[in-house]
C-alpha cells in the first residue's frame, strides 16, 4: 500500500471517530470534553488527507520534497496542489481555523465546560468556544473536504494507470 493510500485510510477513519463522536457518543453522554476530542480528529482528519494528496503528487514527482510537520504540509498543499487541482480556497481558511482551535487548546492555560460549551481561554484572556452546532458544521465541511480530494485522487490515479499501460 503506498503511503498516500495510507493517509487517505486514516482521514477517512478519523472523520469517521469525530461522526461517531458527534452523532452517538455526544447526544448520550452530553460531555462537553467530547467536543473536544472531535475538534482533534477533525483536524487529523483534514491533515492526513492534504498529506494523501501531496504524497500522491510526491509519489508522481510534481512536487519537491517536503517535512511531514503540518506547517509544511499546509503551505505546499497551498502553493501548488490548489492551484493545479483548483480547490475552493474557503478551505484554506477552515483547515486554518480548525488548526487554530486545536492549537489554542494545546496552549491553553484554562479550559472548562459552561452549559453545553467547552471553553478555551488564552493567556491574554481570549475566549473561544466550541458548541455541538458549530462542530457538526466543521464535521460535514471536512466530510466535503476529504471527499474532494479522494476525487481529485481517484481521477488522476485512472489517469496515470492508463499512460503507464501505454508505454
Amino acid at each position: 500500500m503506498e503511503r498516500y493510500e495510507e493517509a487517505r485510510e486514516k482521514a477517512l477513519k478519523c472523520i469517521s471517530i469525530a461522526d461517531h463522536m458527534l452523532t452517538m457518543t455526544y447526544p448520550l453522554l452530553q460531555d462537553p470534553r467530547l467536543l473536544l476530542a472531535s475538534i482533534e480528529n477533525i483536524f487529523l482528519g483534514l491533515s492526513n488527507a492534504i498529506g494523501s494528496l501531496l504524497y500522491f503528487d510526491r509519489l508522481y514527482k510534481r512536487i519537491p520534497p517536503f517535512h511531514s510537520n503540518f506547517e509544511s504540509k499546509f503551505n505546499m498543499f497551498k502553493m501548488k496542489c490548489v492551484p493545479r487541482y483548483d480547490i475552493n480556497r474557503e478551505y484554506l481558511r477552515f483547515i486554518s481555523n480548525v488548526k487554530e482551535l486545536v492549537y489554542e487548546n494545546k496552549k491553553s492555560p484554562v479550559t472548562f465546560s459552561r452549559k453545553d460549551k467547552f471553553v478555551i481561554c488564552a493567556d491574554d484572556y481570549k475566549l473561544k468556544t466550541l458548541s455541538f452546532n458549530e462542530l457538526k458544521k466543521n464535521l460535514e465541511k471536512a466530510k466535503l473536504f476529504i471527499h474532494e480530494i479522494c476525487l481529485v485522487i481517484e481521477k488522476n490515479e485512472r489517469i496515470f494507470r492508463k499512460s503507464q499501460r501505454r508505454t
